[in-house]
């Protein structure tokens, strides 16, 4: 059933009645469903999960008074604290154009502020899925400037204006296979890089307890360093992740990942090794 948005509430509502049938939880489920949202919604470590936190309250005030004092007391005991995130204030609109164009399978054109042109764009883009990573929401989807699928930051949206212009998903689309094994979101052109990187033993257990990336493979050494071997769609992202371990991380291969990093280091160096103005 198609949604239909309310413009001057900002929201998105099923048309007709709707009242969901009543649901038993476990005190379990309970207990997970209401600090996960109590945490990501209200604590605004994912934008726009508002409601998730207004669904809490309602499951909690139904709960009986001994469970629900229960199941505070243990929530007091929890807390979920993830990466800093962009908390796209005045973006909500935006957010929820975006929600019932994909439900409608409607285009929308924006207008874009786009790093890599430097200078504002206007786009009719089809959404086809909407993906929260790391630290905001991105729209991916087809732009007519660009002429093929591209990924657009949610943050970035300066404006957006709803047509009748209907789309389809194309058969077999999924995230997966668009980022292909970009190290983040940005696959590059070009075969897949087999990369090799050698951590020292002081930062070897902190690289190996994280799955970093779905292809990843650990090779411990008799010396207690680590060699992360993984397979990526480009070079330009995880250099800058080797980077982040300084001089406990060594790029083994291919060499024009060493060149890459290599060329950052340099420019650290001239920039850090005169004196402050």
């Amino acid at each position: 059933m198609p949604l239909a948005y309310d413009a001057q509430n900002q929201r998105y509502s099923v048309p007709g009645s709707c009242l969901l049938p009543p649901t038993t939880f476990t005190p379990e489920e309970a207990l997970a469903l209401i600090v996960l949202c109590h945490d990501l919604g209200d604590r605004h470590q994912l934008p726009f999960l508002g409601p998730a936190c207004s669904a809490a309250l309602k499951l909690e005030s139904s709960l009986p008074a001994r469970l629900r004092e229960e199941i505070r007391a243990i929530g007091d005991g929890i807390r979920i604290r993830l990466a800093p995130t962009n908390p796209l204030g005045g973006q909500t609109s935006v957010y929820s154009q975006l929600v019932g164009a994909i439900s409608q399978r409607r285009s929308v054109r924006i207008v874009y502020q786009s790093p890599a042109e430097n200078e504002q764009i206007t786009t009719r883009l089809s959404p086809y899925r909407l993906l929260f990573s790391r630290r905001s929401w991105y729209v991916i989807g087809r732009s007519s400037v660009h002429r093929g699928t591209r990924t657009f930051n949610v943050g970035r949206i300066r404006k957006l204006e709803g047509t009748e212009e209907s789309y389809q998903i194309p058969r077999g689309f999924s995230v997966d296979r668009y980022f292909r094994n970009a190290w983040h979101l940005i696959p590059e052109k070009g075969p897949d890089r087999q990369v090799v990187i050698r951590f020292s033993k002081k930062v070897a257990q902190n690289v190996a307890e994280v799955v970093w990336h779905k292809t990843q493979r650990l090779q411990r050494n008799p010396d207690g360093t680590l060699d992360f071997h993984v397979t990526v769609s480009g070079l330009g992202e995880i250099s800058w992740w080797v980077l982040g371990y300084g001089d406990q991380a060594e790029v083994l291969q291919p060499p024009e990942l060493r060149s890459i990093v290599a060329g950052h280091a340099a420019r650290l160096i001239q920039r850090y090794g005169g004196q402050t103005t």
